[in-house]
């Protein structure tokens, strides 16, 4: 197996950085005068900036040092932090991504432009600290009041072994020391072995640093910042020589002080070198100290849990075709070898699933900066409220969830929130609020954007229907129908087009994304109060439980999440419900429907039949079938392209016989269900 590219490590690295810049950012807007919030952002560019530098990243690492100094500045109180500045450096962020990710490639003169619009941010404030940054007349310097003092540091640090292995350049370390003031470096050499046991990849030399500066001890641990959990730093602040004492006093008090015996310059301990053995010693606790947090967390590319994946499908398959053989066996030591593989595959499986699942935190994050920019693009003032983050969904939703959930916030924001002014005149806050919100309910998970805007006005949803030929002047839906509408191709009720909306071709895109997933999206709108949208998903895409069914001679699965409970139809009550096609369950009707004329299967129904009753939010419709085989773990194969467009299947799966049974759309089926019914009422 080959080991990682250092430089996709790097970049998978420089991601989390900035994602963690970017989290400090939004939450700075909210508390400008949170000092931990400061430095954390400045720790963060601080380390994207290091670690720029060792990977050859240079464009990266200068341009991040300006907004490093800019933060700097405000970490020091020499000017305030202010909204203008965070907008600044989120703009710089984008473009340290780019250079992240294209580091190569011509960015023209954004750099230029960004660098100048935090100058700006940054010296529009100047004047608040003027006695700070303003340099001082001539004739003060002349005889200045008092100079600043100066520190003396003495830095002992060694670095793990495999430093220069992962990037870590030492002779960096030293420059930005050397950069704060004067300064005496010594390399400790002791512990180099024998040529017959140097290992090229490996360090064995410290460091001792005689630093006088200006700059204080979290000056210092900030350049070993990108290091500091795995190294040895010992700063001690020794006694200013007198000479350096000397030069910050003024004429009066150097008089004095010749008058009295002068002590002799404080003494500097000896540099006393490291025994070779010890550093041995001490670097195998360290590469222990690594090993257990590397063992931790484990990166894994998506690729490979997708290739695993497969495999712990074939096993299931396999498994399925065992426990069949074994079931018509007679011999006992095969059953019981069936049952302990069946053990062991259903455990892999679940551990599989797990492996693949991630919180919804990780797509619900990336909405706060575009919260963020659309408020300031708008003029509006909105707050994102994000509820059930840790609700935890197969990767492979989580990516195709991402687009249609930014064209539904974008569409909230735009068309569902008002302007401040609207919202005070109509009573309301003037801050609109946005809800992001995700909850497990048996095998799906509802994601909901819910806003508290002005809601949908459905006469312009009708009247925009009819005019685009989607439905017939005057014809009857009910509100759930009329809301579905938005999301026909080239649908849009906005009545100028901007960069938010209004062309149509978002909504529709949604719709096809989440079916794609096997899912359903439900709307609920109150005028005047806002909407509410929410995907009804599969928690995964790989492996369900489903219910095997069969129609006349063909077997199906259904999943089982969407199962609420099965009933008996005899043959007598089947032909005295055609017609009307109605079950009365606990005083209420539910529609059902004939999958074998569905399917025109061409036989006769059995005596006994059953209705399997689904549901999708709070629709619900039976499934007539002839025969409920039980519960049957189902590895979920693609259609075919032939068999794309065919709405009735979502999916096949194999069985343990070999041969193959379609999946259920299940979205579909209740759509038709409800579409029957209400030509139903309608006829009636």
């Amino acid at each position: 197996m080959s080991a990682l590219d250092p430089v996709a490590v790097f970049r998978m690295e420089a991601a989390e950085c900035l994602e963690a810049i970017e989290a400090g950012l939004l939450d700075l807007t909210h508390q400008l005068d949170d000092k931990n919030l400061v430095d954390a952002v400045f720790r963060g560019l601080h380390t994207l900036k290091g670690s720029g530098a060792m990977f050859g990243f240079e464009a990266l690492a200068a341009f991040t040092h300006h907004c490093e100094t800019a933060f700097d500045r405000v970490r020091k109180g020499e000017v305030p932090a202010t909204a203008e500045l965070v907008a600044a450096v989120l703009a710089a962020q984008d473009h340290m991504r780019a250079l992240v990710d294209q580091p190569d490639a011509d960015h023209g003169d954004t750099g230029q432009k960004l660098l100048a619009q935090l100058q700006a941010a940054v010296g529009s404030h100047a004047g608040a600290k003027a006695t700070v940054v303003a340099p001082e007349p001539a004739a003060a310097k002349a005889v200045p009041p008092a100079a600043k003092k100066k520190n003396n540091w003495r830095i002992r640090f060694s670095l793990p072994s495999n430093a220069m292995a992962n990037g870590t350049n030492p002779l960096g370390l030293l420059d930005e020391l050397r950069d704060f003031g004067e300064c005496t470096v010594r390399a400790n050499t002791a512990g180099i072995p024998p040529l017959s046991e140097l290992s090229p990849t490996e360090l064995y030399i410290s460091w001792e640093v005689m630093l006088s500066t200006e700059h204080d001890r979290s000056a210092i641990d900030d350049v070993f910042i990108f290091v500091m959990d795995d190294m040895e730093l010992d700063v001690v602040d020794v006694a200013a020589p007198a000479e350096v004492v000397s030069e910050v006093e003024t004429p009066a008090a150097t008089v004095v002080a010749a008058a009295e015996p002068v002590p002799p310059p404080a003494a500097v301990p000896p540099f006393k070198p490291v025994e070779a053995v010890p550093a041995k010693r001490e670097a195998a606790a360290l590469a222990d100290g690594r090993q257990a947090k590397a063992q931790e967390n484990v990166r894994v590319p998506a690729e490979r849990l997708d290739e695993l994946m497969d495999r712990v499908g074939e096993l299931v398959i396999a498994q399925s075709r065992l426990s069949q053989l074994a079931s018509s066996s007679a011999d006992i030591a095969l059953r019981s070898v069936s049952e302990e593989i069946e053990r062991l595959s259903g455990e892999l499986r679940d551990t599989m699933m797990v492996l693949r699942m991630v919180p919804v935190a990780t797509l619900f994050s990336r909405f706060r900066r575009l919260v963020h920019d659309l408020a300031r693009e708008t003029g509006k003032v909105i707050e994102l409220v994000t509820e059930g983050e840790s609700t935890e969904v197969d990767k492979t939703v989580i990516e195709r969830l991402a687009d249609p959930l930014v064209h539904l916030v974008r569409n909230s924001i735009d068309h569902g929130l008002e302007t401040p002014a609207d919202r005070l005149a109509a009573g309301k806050p003037e801050a609109g609020t946005v809800t992001l919100s995700a909850r497990q309910s048996g095998g799906e998970v509802i994601i909901s954007i819910k806003d508290d805007g002005r809601g949908i006005n459905r006469d312009r949803v009708r009247a925009k229907a009819e005019s685009s030929g989607l439905i017939a002047p005057g014809q009857q839906l009910s509100d759930s129908e009329l809301l579905q509408l938005i999301f026909a191709p080239g649908f849009s009720t906005a009545a100028t087009i901007t960069n938010l909306s209004g062309r149509g071709v978002g909504m529709d895109v949604v719709k096809k994304t989440v079916e794609a997933l096997r899912g359903t999206i439900d709307i609920v709108s109150v005028p005047g109060e806002g909407s509410e949208v929410s995907l009804r998903i599969p928690l995964t895409l790989a492996i369900i439980d489903g219910l095997l069914v069969r129609v006349g001679s063909g077997r199906y699965v259904i999943p089982l999440s969407a199962v609420e409970e099965c009933l008996e139809l005899s043959l007598e009550e089947d032909l005295r419900s055609r017609g009307r096609s109605f079950i009365s369950l606990r005083d209420s009707l539910v529609p059902f429907l004939r999958l074998r004329d569905l399917f025109r299967t061409g036989t006769k129904p059995d005596v006994h039949q059953k209705v399997v009753v689904i549901s999708t939010g709070t629709e619900r419709v039976g499934l007539v079938v002839d025969q409920i085989i039980g519960d049957h773990q189902t590895v979920i194969k693609s259609m075919s392209k032939l068999h794309h467009d065919v709405a009735t299947f979502s999916g096949a799966t194999i069985l343990g016989d070999g041969s193959v049974a379609l999946i259920l759309d299940v979205g579909h089926l209740v759509a038709a269900g409800q579409q029957q019914e209400a030509q139903l009422r309608v006829a009636g």
